[in-house]
């Protein structure tokens, strides 16, 4: 994937976003793959084809002010920066859209960058409708590369005269807008940067003019302007305005538009299954209903003196237990029965005075064995014993055995 960065000039050379601005495609190593110029408003291909969109706002559209910052941080930082610098503007603090700069050593004041919001945010929305998915907007004056003890400047022409681009320290910058007179701009520049020497940026087919008017400064170094030293410079740049427009990212617009379908399909997935499996809930529970209404009937009939019928297949059963009992028959989980079934099965042991205690619970014999009285291999002979009687034996403690009917544990 590719990133695309655009210059986009000062607001007073740009009408609106039909205004030629100079663009280049960079690939992931950092390789220009095309650049030109074009209307903001044209370049759909090229943006919808970048990963990123890195705008460059023109250095006199850009204010970098420096406000001493309290310890505070996330949103209770965000809500009082336009409070930290509401003194240094001629504005409505409203009206503006504000980013903090890094940290810096040395000192608690902190650098912010503010831009007029509804310009910016015109700028924004119009590449995320042309497809953009992420769109950063960095100061153009901290694009330039800066070398130590020095100030980096860029002279280059547009549509109403000529733009002064200076920066002068890692998060400090400002930005002009001048006639179309070279030699006038070179004598501004002299004087803002003071005495420190200046590394001028200029066009490289105006290169041997400005050469031409060096005689008349001193302390200036001319540069051929490319993308590469620009790309370079704003890699380092910790500073996104468009952050702070809120929308800055195109990336959640254009994510719900991709995703906005296969969103909605999965929601009527999920409705769909939740009605289907409502209605077999309902099924199911039409014919637990019936079901459970027959064996009332079924029971009724095998037992009408009986007047109250909470559960019947568990009263039949002890209705059939009772009857059993009452004809001498006895059932195969009665404790005497199985009490005699064990006791059956032990006279194939060595020595028959294992057990500890018995106990009945839950129609199971639980029986406590001696310490040492018995091993694995006594185990597995009763349980051959019981097997065929329909017993099931198992051991669920230490020196604990459980005998069952019908193999239930």
């Amino acid at each position: 994937m590719t990133t695309l960065y655009i210059n986009y000039p000062a607001r007073a050379a740009a009408a609106d976003i039909g205004a030629a601005c100079a663009y280049a495609q960079v690939g992931d190593g950092g390789n220009v793959l095309q650049q030109g110029a074009g209307a903001l408003g044209k370049l759909g291909d090229l943006v919808a084809a970048s990963r990123k969109v890195v705008l460059l706002l023109a250095a006199a559209d850009v204010t970098l002010l420096r406000a001493a910052v309290p310890p505070l941080t996330g949103s209770r930082l965000k809500a009082a920066i336009p409070n930290l610098v509401e003194e240094q503007l001629l504005g409505d603090p409203a009206d503006c859209v504000f980013a903090l700069g890094p940290a810096q050593p040395g000192g608690s004041e902190r650098t912010v960058a503010v831009v007029q919001r509804a310009w910016l945010d015109v700028l924004v929305k119009a590449l995320v409708q042309q497809g953009a998915r992420t769109v950063s907007a960095l100061p153009a004056q901290l694009c330039l590369p800066l070398a130590a003890g020095g100030v980096s400047a860029l002279l280059a022409n547009d549509e109403g005269g000529m733009e002064l681009t200076l920066r002068t320290g890692p998060y400090e910058g400002i930005g002009l807008a001048l006639p179309a007179q070279p030699d006038a701009a070179l004598e501004v520049l002299r004087a803002l940067a003071g005495e420190a020497p200046v590394t001028l940026y200029v066009p490289a087919a105006q290169r041997a003019h400005y050469e031409s008017l060096l005689p008349t400064v001193t302390g200036i170094t001319l540069e051929e302007d490319h993308w590469a030293h620009r790309i370079a410079a704003s890699k380092a740049v910790q500073l996104d305005l468009a952050a702070g427009l809120g929308a800055a990212s195109g990336a959640r617009a254009q994510a719900w538009k991709q995703w906005r379908w296969p969103l909605r399909l999965a929601l009527v997935a999920v409705l769909v299954n939740i009605v289907a499996l409502n209605v077999e809930w309902l099924r199911m529970k039409r014919e637990a209903e019936g079901l459970r209404q027959s064996m009332v009937q079924i029971f009724r009939a095998a037992y009408p003196n009986e007047k109250v019928v909470l559960d019947p297949a568990a009263q039949l059963r002890g209705n059939l237990a009772r009857a059993k009992a009452g004809s001498g028959e006895m059932g195969s989980d009665d404790f005497t029965a199985l009490a005699a079934a064990f006791g059956e099965a032990l006279g194939g042991l060595p020595r028959r005075d294992v057990v500890a205690g018995l106990e009945y619970r839950e129609r199971a014999l639980i029986v406590r064995l001696k310490p040492g009285s018995v091993d694995g291999g006594a185990l597995v002979q009763v349980q051959a014993q019981l097997a065929p009687r329909g017993l099931t034996l198992t051991e669920t403690g230490a020196g604990t055995w459980e005998l069952r009917a019908g193999g239930k544990s």
